[in-house]
């Protein structure tokens, strides 16, 4: 029996919805604080919450197993993402989050780019329309304001 833990769908929607957590917390929590700052806070409570959620689980295991390609782009992924939270802050610092957040979501366009030209993926005519017109719902709400 399949339940909704199962699907990748429900595990995205509510990332997508943390997400949105995330820019409405973070926008009111860097009011008076400098974003890089905030950024390490942010960090902190994310390597405890991930630590708790490994340990709770039980799904921890030997590092030494972990291959070295895997370590790379782990290590690469990580760098990756603390430059995009860094620059997420720093424009949620500057800019309104209704404004911020669309703009990031380009990352969205981004991926399908990326994983079509480095992973190979296909997507559909379909897709690409669907990866075009999130590109012009994000400059729409750019220039709209």
């Amino acid at each position: 029996m399949t339940t909704p833990f199962d699907s990748w769908l429900f595990w995205a929607l509510l990332a997508a919805a943390f997400a949105a957590l995330t820019a409405i917390f973070a926008k009111v929590g860097i009011e008076n604080v400098n974003s890089d700052f905030a950024t390490f806070i942010r960090t902190i409570v994310i390597l405890l919450a991930a630590g708790g959620i490994v340990f709770a689980t039980g799904h921890w295991q030997d590092p030494l197993s972990v291959s070295g390609r895997t370590w790379l782009f782990l290590l690469l992924s990580g760098l990756a993402t603390g430059a995009s939270w860094i620059c997420y802050f720093r424009a949620l610092k500057l800019g309104n989050a209704s404004l911020v957040a669309p703009i990031d979501k380009l990352s969205v366009v981004l991926v399908a780019v990326f994983a079509a030209v480095f992973l190979g993926e296909t997507l559909s005519l379909t897709s690409w329309l669907g990866v075009g017109l999130i590109t012009a719902g994000a400059v729409v709400v750019a220039l709209g304001s």
